[in-house]
């Protein structure tokens, strides 16, 4: 028997050697599985493509449960011979990555970027990015996660770049993309658009007054933002609101706090005339709302708020204040001209910035966008926003679980342009060139001067044709749910030499392409599951996968969410290092069922701690059989085909299980079975020499297959130890799923 054996199991010393192995023997890529026979060649593919974690720090839990959950179905594909591919990769993370860096050249260098210019700047933050990459790549080869590394992808790389900017230009020649004023979320703090997505909602204690701009003013408004009614152009009222029927269409010219507004009545179905007084100012330049509203009733746009958060309007009292300082000037001045009439504390929400914590403010910007409701050319008069739907729709697209559904078409159905374009540094820069204001001809050119292009579309920079005035960049950066859209296709290989032409035969793209499964979180379902069925179905006229399986958010075992300020995180490397890679993989899937938050702690990692060591004494106990000079009785026994035939019936569940997608009642069932049955029942029962050690190592030796996918790290550490059969593959990892 093994000398490991002796001693009790030690995870720590075990897992990082059992992971070497692995990647010595090549079979992470499913290429060296076909040459050496442990695929076949003809075998049906199956891919993940990895969701790229940000380049910004460390792995959390919610990382920990992904890369569990994708390791499972990998390693329970490539073992029923599937020509099986997960592909990993990291995510540039654009905004978090630069405010990270700009956070730490303010605190040890007293500096911003704008010291150190857009070049200097850039270089610090690819040296960031790549230490934590590599930081990164470490901690999920921990999590014992069976990815081919030989194709490793990061967005911001050669190949995702020369992506990226095939797909800008198709967009761009097709006429969806276009740059316009539009109504964006403004971060003061970070000085640059941000998605919707990475507005975090604070409840706050705020003020609702209750006012009417002048004392003739007919109607009475409520707002939580006084400052912002300086750049009113209109109020409106729902149309079936009796109370107003006699003010609409009029208008009326008042002084507002020292400022001159027009104001029109008009009557718009977005107003609810059950809440507040029922009459809204509407303020066109801050507020999506509005703005929607002035587009359709053809209102002035009046800016008063500036990139700074300043007013950029008034006297003196009023203008270049912060707007909370002209939020109370507005407000005494109300007061001293008996305007306001109500005055209550109400709980709102606050959108801030996830990555700065600046107040966001709504902000008409020049900007870059993606046209959602614009025919495609060449398509059947269909749109981006057609191309999301349909594939879920029609079940082309299976979401887990499904009730997700009903919320990713409501979003679809509410879905304004999307805004690409970012003020910042670090990313993918916009493929867009200027032509210089001044126009010195070339010889020859002199009549010719008005032909020069003012705009072109490029990798590189363009050379006029008729003048020698110069070309200049566009600034921004592009939103990173642009470049990860393209993730399931820009990783395998596209584009192809045309990138609207067709995939050369028996490359990544042809063979692996769509992809099987997305599994990730389901707070990102919108932002970036649609936006990679949005980004394929145009580019590849296809989808990106078969199968999205969400996962909910790890909790603390309180149910709260992990965070630095409650001091309620669990490291999943601390938990490797104290408990064991397989402990805290069975403790994160068990009882975790697709789209729900899940608890986790201690405790429970810890049960899952002496599962492996049950599995370890269980080897040494079966083992140690083979070396008994005086073995019992080891002929059948008459009940022998009995429990071998439930024990298939029950992998036959477990099997099921699996292809369902139902990880969580396998793990479960798997510990349960080798626990109370085969631990508590069948090896006592053999003691007793009721069962014979023959079935009992053929059911251990097929636990260790079965768990495999949930426990890899222990399961292929004793397979090392038992005595191999002619039929039987030297690692576990590339032993065939039992039938």
């Amino acid at each position: 028997m093994n000398e490991k054996l002796l001693k009790p199991y030690n995870p720590s010393e075990t897992e990082k050697r059992i992971y070497q192995k692995w990647e010595e023997s090549g079979y992470f890529n499913p290429d060296v599985c076909i040459e050496k026979g442990m695929t076949k060649p003809d075998a049906k593919p199956f891919t993940i493509v990895m969701p790229p974690p940000n380049v910004t720090g460390v792995l959390h839990m919610g990382h920990a449960l992904m890369l569990t959950i994708e390791d499972i179905m990998v390693r329970y594909k490539r073992m029923r011979g599937f020509r099986t591919l997960w592909l990993p990769g990291t995510d540039h993370a654009a905004i978090a990555t630069q405010t990270k860096v700009e956070k730490e050249i303010s605190k040890k260098e007293g500096k911003s970027r704008y010291d150190l210019g857009r070049e200097e700047f850039v270089k610090k933050v690819e040296n960031f990015a790549k230490e934590s990459h590599d930081t990164i790549v470490s901690q999920i080869k921990v999590m014992g996660s069976s990815c081919d590394w030989g194709r490793e992808a990061f967005t911001l790389d050669e190949k995702r770049t020369e992506a990226v900017y095939a797909m800008f230009k198709m967009m761009y020649d097709d006429g969806l993309i276009y740059r316009g004023h539009r109504i964006v979320n403004w971060d003061p703090k970070g000085q640059t658009t941000i998605a919707d997505d990475e507005i975090v909602y604070e409840e706050r204690k705020t003020k609702l007054y209750t006012f009417k701009y002048s004392k003739d003013f007919p109607v009475v408004i409520s707002t939580t933002r006084p400052e912002t009614k300086v750049g009113d152009t209109a109020v409106a009222v729902h149309p079936e609101d009796k109370r107003y029927q006699k003010f609409i269409g009029k208008e009326y010219d008042l002084d507002f706090c020292g400022v001159p507004l027009h104001i029109k009545i008009i009557a718009d179905e977005a107003v609810e005339k059950e809440f507040g007084t029922g009459a809204v100012g509407v303020t066109p330049a801050h507020s999506q709302i509005d703005w929607q509203m002035a587009e359709r009733h053809n209102l002035p746009v009046k800016q008063v708020i500036d990139e700074l958060a300043k007013m950029t309007v008034g006297n003196k009292k009023l203008l270049g204040k912060k707007v909370n300082e002209a939020r109370e000037i507005i407000v005494i001045w109300l007061r001293e001209n008996n305007l306001l009439e109500k005055e209550e504390e109400i709980s709102h929400n606050i959108a801030t910035a996830e990555r700065t914590g600046g107040v966001i403010e709504p902000l008409p910007k020049l900007q870059w966008w993606i046209n959602v409701n614009k025919s495609i050319p060449d398509r059947d008069g269909k749109t981006l926003k057609d191309l999301m739907r349909e594939p879920v729709a029609n079940e082309k697209i299976k979401i887990i679980p499904d009730h997700f559904n009903k919320t990713y078409f409501h979003w679809i159905d509410n879905l304004r342009d999307w805004c690409i374009s970012r003020q910042i540094w670090y990313g993918h820069r916009i493929p867009v060139w200027y032509h210089e204001p001044k126009c010195v001809p070339k010889m020859g050119h002199e009549s010719q001067v008005t032909k020069c292009l003012e705009l072109i579309v490029s990798v590189e920079e363009p050379k006029c044709e008729f003048c020698d005035s110069k070309f200049i960049q566009d600034p921004d950066t592009l939103d990173t749910w642009f470049s990860s859209g393209l993730w399931t296709f820009s990783t395998l290989g596209w584009p192809t030499d045309d990138a609207r032409g067709k995939f050369l035969k028996n490359s990544d793209l042809s063979v692996y392409h769509p992809t099987d499964v997305l599994e990730t979180g389901y707070e990102i379902l919108f932002f970036w599951v649609a936006r990679m069925i949005l980004m394929t179905g145009y580019a590849l006229h296809d989808v990106p996968f078969h199968t999205v399986y969400l996962h909910g958010t790890v909790r603390d075992a309180r149910g709260r969410k992990m965070s630095k300020s409650l001091g309620n995180g669990i490291d999943p490397l601390d938990i490797a290092e104290k408990f064991g890679a397989d402990a805290g993989r069975m403790a994160l899937v068990v009882g975790n069922t697709p789209g729900t938050d899940s608890r986790i702690s201690e405790d429970k990692i810890k049960a899952y701690k002496h599962f492996s060591n049950k599995l370890w004494n269980m080897a040494r106990f079966i083992l140690q059989q083979n070396e008994n000079p005086n073995p019992p009785a080891n002929e059948l026994k008459p009940n022998s085909q009995k429990i071998l035939e439930e024990f298939e019936r029950f992998v036959g569940e477990v099997t099921n299980d699996m292809d369902e997608y139902r990880f969580y009642l396998a793990a479960e069932k798997l510990y349960q079975y080798v626990w109370r049955t085969l631990a508590d029942k069948l090896i006592e029962d053999s003691k007793k020499e009721l069962v014979d050690i023959a079935t009992i190592q053929q059911i251990f030796k097929k636990c260790l297959i079965v768990l495999h996918p949930f426990m890899p790290f222990v399961t292929e550490e004793i397979w090392s130890m038992i005595p191999k059969k002619t039929a039987d593959r030297e690692l576990l990892m590339v032993e065939k799923w039992p039938s």
